[in-house]
């Protein structure tokens, strides 16, 4: 089958030399929606070079080139058609706070495949260090629909407990009708987020929003919100890619705190809180 699970266990770890800057740090920033007010001093954390602070998120991008969820799809023993995949899940783990530039080395390796029947899950494993030290972790879980069925080990189930009770803070925020089109310029340029016909391929009426666009989104809301604009403080980020947000939707995002973690549901509020993100969880520090 296009997944050799054997092979793809077995590839030795694949190493890449990666480095940004300022720049590449203002324009994820501006991907994800950052910038609205312009002259607010909240935002300019975000997008002025002279007081710029790096959301973690940003390591979902750092260095260009292809996202996770590609290059699982290029690493020895995976031969499948994009239009068959989809990003089911991502998690994050920071070290230490992010430079705003650097030269770092990223090691990704493929940890586990697992069998869900009509797909197989690739979790793809990436550690990136610099001079100084270890600076994250991410996993990315990758569908490959139509490539289940050999009998593997299923996994972890993805179901998360819904909440209960009112949430502690919501908030709302609009995803502009060009947002896909200027998130593609972080490395991601996957034509399902921009090209109609492709996205029919895939299923989708119209081109879908970037589901790490949205993780992005909503992991600057939670700290916007819940932990005073600082970005330092973000230990660990999950979510799980509960359905697709489109250009031209809000994203309502409702939040749990508790002693050191926030608890996070998305929805699009014009599809009646479809979900979006589901199981998601902020790690962080006290401030």
């Amino acid at each position: 089958m296009p997944v050799d699970t054997a092979r793809a266990l077995a590839a030795a770890p694949r190493t890449t030399e990666i480095s940004w800057t300022p720049e590449d740090v203002q324009l994820y920033h501006l991907g994800i929606g950052a910038g609205v007010p312009a002259t607010d001093p909240r935002e300019l954390r975000y997008t002025l070079e002279s007081r710029l602070h790096v959301l973690p998120s940003f390591a979902t991008v750092a260095g260009g080139g292809a996202p996770g969820v590609i290059a699982a799809l290029s690493m020895p023993g995976v031969d499948v058609n994009l239009a068959s995949v989809l990003h089911g899940a991502q998690s994050l783990r920071v070290h230490r706070p992010l430079p705003v530039r650097a030269a770092a080395t990223r090691t990704d390796r493929i940890t586990a495949v697992h069998d869900k029947g009509k797909a197989a899950v690739l979790v793809l494993r990436s550690d990136a260090a610099d001079a100084d030290g270890p600076l994250w972790t991410a996993e990315a879980q990758v569908y490959v629909r139509g490539e289940g069925g050999w009998g593997g080990d299923r996994g972890p189930s993805a179901a998360a407990p819904e909440e209960r009770g009112a949430p502690d803070r919501t908030v709302e925020r609009p995803v502009r009708e060009d947002q896909a089109l200027l998130y593609r310029l972080t490395g991601d340029l996957n034509p399902l987020h921009a090209d109609p016909g492709f996205a029919r391929r895939a299923g989708f009426d119209r081109p879908v929003l970037h589901g790490l666009c949205t993780y992005g989104m909503t992991l600057k809301a939670v700290v916007d919100t819940l932990l005073d604009g600082d970005v330092s403080r973000v230990r660990t980020w999950t979510a799980r890619f509960a359905g697709v947000a489109y250009p031209g939707e809000t994203l309502r995002i409702r939040m749990w705190r508790g002693d050191a973690t926030v608890r996070v549901a998305v929805g699009a509020v014009e599809r009646g809180d479809a979900p979006v993100l589901a199981g998601a969880t902020v790690g962080f520090a006290q401030g």
